[in-house]
């Protein structure tokens, strides 16, 4: 990037929602970069599960055939496993792709480029500086890779860092001291192990931990974990799975002759699951940065793909003149709070009675029953078909 450009479009953060917003306003002819202060490819704590809603909403941008030559996992059922040894079989609404982040990432940035937005990875937003008005702003950039120092001058910011991203401050960004949180999230690929077509999830005292197959014979295992329950609280990744693993029989069997794959691991704390939507913190937010839903229910990637739609919408009409900062904010809120407060609503009961034992031993009797009750609780914490197509 040359050292003074003007774009239409920062996006802060190249993770999936913001690639797929990068696309979408790429598409419609806007310079767009892409901007995150880490190196791509790279692994990140995630189930590595892509839900049949967003895999419908990746086909529906275009993306069927790049993302098909990953060779993906297809995972078509679920099976939740408990301490007791009880499992209830959860039978998904279409079939869902297992894919390392690693692979989806690059093949997001690479489409990305193809639309003709500029990544620009390894490179971090030192400071941000704003002028204008409620109607419309302009924004200062001041960027750093190493020792070189940049200006961008921008249109518009979209802010898509992550749950736990740095959040700039520049004018009309309100910081809030978050309440503690305890949780603590662990993932690593494994060999040696299959997964046959299923996610599985095992609960125990102190979270649960998935596995699901991302193909060429790896299972990724990821973990939400509560870290006050584990003492002493262990030192690495793989220490946190040999952790888990004690406290379920069946999962300490099923990964006992599994191999972790060098490199693969990572960890992420804390993992925050019952904030509020934050659409707006001085420039729209997407992604995790908006809003996240407990991991257990499979729909963050759609969610985060879900925001990218919806923000680019009110995006494009600002680009255009035609609606001001303030409408954009209010519509892109509006939008967020309509598609968003049924899944979140109901994600975030499913978490908090599968963290609680008794709760948890009724409902395995309940299921076991109405077999039909598990299935019509995960469909309430999904995105209705609704999709915002491309436009």
């Amino acid at each position: 990037m040359s050292d003074c450009v003007m774009i239409d479009t920062a996006i802060l953060g190249g993770g999936i929602a913001g690639s797929c917003m990068a696309i979408l306003l790429a598409r419609r002819g806007w310079k767009v970069a892409l901007i995150d202060r880490r190196t791509f490819p790279r692994h990140k704590v995630c189930g590595e599960f892509l839900s049949p809603e967003a895999v419908d909403a990746l086909v529906a941008l275009g993306l069927g055939d790049r993302l098909q030559a990953l060779r993906p996992a297809v995972v078509q059922r679920a099976r939740l496993v408990f301490e007791s040894g009880a499992s209830i079989p959860v039978q998904l609404p279409g079939a869902a792709w297992g894919i390392s982040r690693f692979s989806l990432d690059e093949a997001l940035h690479e489409e990305a480029r193809l639309a003709g937005a500029e990544v620009v990875t390894g490179t971090a937003v030192a400071a941000i500086h704003t002028r204008g008005d409620k109607y419309a702003t302009e924004y200062e950039l001041e960027t750093k890779r190493g020792d070189k120092q940049a200006w961008i001058r921008s249109r518009a910011v979209i802010g898509a860092w992550g749950g736990n991203g740095h959040v700039l401050n520049f004018p009309g960004v309100q910081r809030s001291r978050p309440a503690p949180c305890p949780y603590i999230g662990v993932k690593s690929h494994l060999s040696c192990i299959e997964a046959d077509g299923e996610l599985e999830l095992y609960f125990f005292k102190g979270g649960y931990l998935g596995l699901s197959s991302i193909g060429e014979g790896i299972v990724n295992a990821a973990a939400l974990l509560d870290q006050s329950s584990f003492r002493p609280i262990p030192a690495a990744v793989n220490d946190w799975l040999e952790a888990a693993g004690a406290r379920h029989p069946q999962l300490a069997r099923r990964i006992s002759k599994a191999r972790p794959v060098t490199g693969t691991q990572t960890a992420v704390a804390p993992v925050r699951l019952f904030d509020d939507p934050l659409t707006w913190n001085g420039i729209p937010l997407i992604g995790d940065a908006c809003v996240t839903i407990p991991p257990l229910c499979g729909d963050g990637m759609s969610m985060a793909i879900r925001s990218a739609q919806l923000c680019a919408v009110s995006a494009d009409r600002y680009l255009r003149g035609d609606t001001s900062l303030q409408q954009w904010k209010f519509d892109y809120t509006k939008a967020i709070t309509r598609h968003f407060r049924g899944p979140l609503r109901w994600g975030r009961v499913l978490q908090r009675a599968l963290g609680n034992q008794q709760i948890t031993t009724l409902g395995t009797v309940a299921a076991s029953r109405l077999p039909g009750i598990v299935n019509r609780l995960m469909k309430a914490t999904r995105l209705r078909n609704t999709d915002i197509l491309p436009w």
